[in-house]
């Protein structure tokens, strides 16, 4: 005899409340990545907002914090641009490093950790990505911060288009493009959110007189561009002097041209814009956004370590040396250690009016052997 269970009103308000608390716990899991990242600035440096540059974006989830410090001689100017995309983690903890460790004795150094606020406030969806992840800073101490999303915010900016039609050149992108700062270059006030952040970050650029731009990024361990940089035809000479005492110090580098004609990123850009300005742009290889990798936890953020990639690997389909892991504090220390050399070779190829200098950074092996977490300020 078939037996049917049948509901009547207090089952009916039974599932009603059920489903509202499971619809709590999930709001208040999302709405948790709506708070910002704790950074712990090194003394000497000034705390700004872009809005500064670009008045429009004053108290929306695009006004992103930017911290200046100035030497005590005069010299160039350094922007460190990290979190373009914030499924990129060593882009914005390399930038963190340097925001809680610099001390700037020439010229300026200019900081934007998180350059796209609104995309830290979410997860790609269908990823099943981590909100966070923590670095382990010894004595039961770590600092958190958190693991977003390629793409702004669809909350901040909705709907992308079928095609997203790049302003001015008019090339013709894939839609899902509209929400991604690095191709949203030189942008436009009258846009969406990701094009107001860009148009403000080259007005920084500009106002600035940025002599040596970074867009720190990563990349999947398939995609040909990466463990490289990426630079502007000016960059050049400063980016192939760079290579080469990476390559004395044991850390490969390739060195990209910016294509011509593949408009809206900030290589090109940025370069374009501003004749002052060198510009760079770093992608180091991480799994943990790779289209071959398997389950997407904390563990592949910060160890890199996947089997498939390691199949993959063996197979020769891969576009970086990779053994079985690819750790974070690798991939920062590529970033750091490249940053820092391209800086001291500033004064050499723009002339000693442009000479930045900053100390206080910690070397690639020392990276590597003690991790990341200790040379940031203690967490809780």
């Amino acid at each position: 005899m078939e037996y049917r269970f049948k509901g009547n009103a207090f089952t009916a308000v039974a599932l009603l409340l059920v489903a509202a608390l499971i619809g709590t716990l999930a709001a208040r899991s999302f709405m948790s990545m709506w708070v910002d990242d704790t950074v712990v600035p090194a003394p000497g440096f000034e705390h700004h907002r872009l809005s500064e540059w670009e008045s429009s974006l004053a108290g929306s989830p695009g006004d992103t914090d930017v911290y200046i410090q100035t030497g005590s001689k005069p010299g160039g100017t350094v922007l460190i641009l990290g979190g373009t995309h914030p499924n990129e983690p060593a882009s914005h903890v390399s930038a963190v490093l340097y925001l809680e460790r610099a001390r700037v004795t020439e010229g300026r150094l200019i900081v934007v950790p998180f350059a796209n606020r609104s995309a830290f406030t979410h997860n790609s969806p269908q990823d099943a990505a981590p909100q966070r992840f923590r670095l382990d800073q010894g004595e039961g101490r770590s600092r958190v911060f958190k693991f977003g999303s390629r793409a702004t915010n669809p909350i901040h900016q909705w709907p992308d288009p079928d095609i997203y039609i790049h302003h001015p050149s008019g090339q013709k992108l894939d839609g899902s493009s509209r929400s991604n700062l690095n191709r949203g270059y030189p942008g436009r006030l009258d846009d969406g959110l990701t094009q107001r952040v860009s148009y403000a970050i080259l007005a920084l650029i500009l106002k600035e007189k940025v002599s040596l731009a970074f867009d720190l990024h990563e990349a999947s361990p398939e995609y040909p561009v990466v463990n490289a940089m990426v630079a502007h035809e000016r960059a050049m000479e400063l980016a192939a002097t760079a290579s080469m005492e990476l390559e004395f110090e044991g850390i490969p580098m390739r060195i990209e041209p910016s294509p011509v004609n593949l408009r809206g990123l900030s290589h090109r850009e940025w370069g374009d814009a501003s004749e002052d300005t060198l510009a760079i742009l770093m992608e180091s290889g991480n799994p943990s956004q790779g289209r071959l990798r398997g389950r997407t936890d904390e563990a592949l953020v910060l160890t890199g370590r996947d089997k498939a990639y390691a199949k993959a690997s063996k197979l020769g389909l891969l576009f970086i040396p990779y053994e079985e892991d690819q750790p974070l504090e690798f991939r920062v220390a590529r970033h750091v250690t490249a940053v820092r050399l391209c800086m001291n070779l500033l004064g050499m190829v723009l002339g000693p009016d442009k000479a930045v200098q900053v100390e206080n950074i910690p070397d690639y092996q020392d990276i590597l052997d003690k991790g990341v977490g200790p040379f940031l300020a203690p967490g809780a």
